[in-house]
């Protein structure tokens, strides 16, 4: 079930993200200070909690900037310009 990693740019930086199933509901996931799209599916439960939740909405996980599959170059991390990452 992993899916296909797609980019949004939020300014001059690329976004990656995830969205899996096709509820009525979107529901974006935030991840904590570390994440990785590709790795998180090989976390115990991951799949199964994705899932589930695929049952009501529309799950939409992305990396932050500077984190993951997200670009890394991107200046120093301050809260306004990350805040604008779901809305990537």
């Amino acid at each position: 079930m992993r899916p296909e990693t797609h980019y949004a740019m939020s300014g001059d930086v690329s976004i990656a993200y995830q969205v899996v199933g096709e509820g009525p509901l979107d529901l974006i996931v935030v991840p904590g200070w570390i994440s990785h799209l590709d790795m998180q599916w090989d976390v115990f439960g991951f799949p199964e909690w994705v899932e589930r939740l695929t049952r009501f909405c529309r799950v939409i996980l992305f990396d932050k900037r500077g984190i993951g599959l997200s670009d890394r170059d991107c200046g120093q991390l301050v809260a306004l310009p990350r805040a604008a990452n779901p809305m990537a």
